[in-house]
């Protein structure tokens, strides 16, 4: 089944990127110290509100806080759907 997630009002949904697996020097990070990615790519947005219309739009990168947003998982891919106020900037 290939459904699709459509976020109301001002939620975005978000495609979490890949956690860092090496240091800028060549060190692999295990995968019980990896960090959380902070980053991903909008996948989808919702309408915006008569007060809020959306600014970000599908295909941008963005930064977004650590505990921002709800986690979930939808055909094997890691998302975040959330305010977009919680989202701190696009990265171009």
């Amino acid at each position: 089944m290939n459904s699709k997630i459509t976020p109301l009002s001002d939620r975005v949904l978000i495609k979490v990127s890949e956690a860092e697996t090496k240091t800028a020097s060549g060190i692999i990070i295990p995968d019980n110290a990896q960090e959380k990615p902070q980053k991903g790519t909008v996948v989808a947005a919702g309408k915006g509100t008569k007060d809020n219309p959306i600014t970000v739009k599908v295909g941008d990168t963005v930064l977004y806080g650590k505990f921002s947003g709800t986690e979930l998982k939808h055909d094997g891919e890691e998302f975040i759907i959330m305010r977009e106020a919680d989202i701190f900037a696009i990265i171009s």
